[in-house]
């Protein structure tokens, strides 16, 4: 499946280009880079000047940059990568059995 804005908190984010724009933590605003690791509660990002940051995805409002640019509140996505894709499978066979 392609990512897309309604599909992307279902998938893979390690690669995607990302920046913080709101965090409870004034220090992570502005933090861009690309995601090299994902935990349930932490995005990986190493930074443009080589330097890796580790943002917890709960506090925080992210910017992804798919071809499209798609803003995701970190709540939506404070799953273990693998749960993140049994949760869409669950709701395809919810919504094919009705």
């Amino acid at each position: 499946m392609k990512i897309s804005p309604d599909n992307l908190i279902y998938h893979d984010l390690i690669g995607l280009k990302v920046e913080v724009i709101n965090s409870t933590d004034p220090t992570q605003i502005g933090v861009h880079g690309t995601v090299i690791d994902e935990t349930k509660n932490m995005l990986i990002i190493l930074k443009e000047d080589g330097k890796i940051k580790k943002i917890p995805k709960k506090n925080c409002i992210f910017k992804f940059y798919i071809p499209q640019v798609v803003i995701v509140n970190g709540k939506d996505i404070t799953y273990d990568p693998a749960e993140r894709l049994k949760r869409i499978q669950r709701r395809r066979v919810y919504a094919s059995k009705y």
